[in-house]
């Protein structure tokens, strides 16, 4: 069976559309109208997010900021383990790594992880808190937002990221610097994770 169609027209423009569809149409309209603005759009964010440098209930550690969106990673809030998990080397020294994001802490430990030999990742990822199993090595860039929101204030900390086969950056918490060191001395290694809202 063929559907009624209907014609509107208005001036020079004409649509023609089945009966049922134009129903919708018009119903979906009226709702538009009827329910409040906020019932069209999706939920905001939650009200509950700590301050930067709080505990976040069930996230495994402290709120170290929100990040946007930057290449294919979607925006999201950095969590900060909430302990140090000791003094462990780089690895890989004289071996070029596909760890070279200075953003990217996950891509970064996945290729550590995945070339073997890289105790400071492989300690980040054997982290677990609040049953979030999914802890990285930060980058570099991660690494100075928690410098920024002075969530650590003293020691050196490797990041994930590399700068050449026989460098990786760290980040010098005391003076708030950041160069890099060869990928035999030992750092301390505080782990991060990513929680997209």
């Amino acid at each position: 069976m063929k559907p009624e169609m209907i014609t509107l027209k208005h001036g020079d423009a004409t649509i023609k559309m089945p009966a049922s569809s134009l129903a919708k149409l018009a119903l979906a309209s009226t709702f538009a109208v009827v329910f409040p603005q906020a019932a069209n759009v999706a939920p905001a964010a939650p009200t509950s997010i700590p301050a930067p440098g709080e505990y976040w209930p069930g996230q495994g550690g402290v709120n170290a900021g929100f990040v946007a969106a930057c290449g294919d990673v979607p925006a999201h809030y950095l969590i900060l383990g909430d302990k140090d998990l000791g003094e462990f080397k780089w690895g890989g020294y004289r071996e070029e790594s596909a760890a070279t994001s200075k953003w990217d802490g996950k891509a970064n430990t996945d290729a550590l992880i995945a070339a073997g030999g890289h105790p400071a990742a492989e300690a980040a990822r054997a982290y677990a808190a609040d049953g979030h199993a999914d802890f990285d090595l930060p980058a570099a860039a991660q690494l100075y937002q928690v410098w920024v929101h002075g969530l650590i204030s003293e020691g050196a900390y490797w990041s994930s990221s590399q700068r050449s086969a026989n460098y990786a950056f760290y980040m010098y918490f005391d003076g708030g610097i950041q160069t890099h060191n060869d990928k035999n001395s030992e750092r301390r290694v505080r782990p991060v994770r990513r929680f997209f809202i």
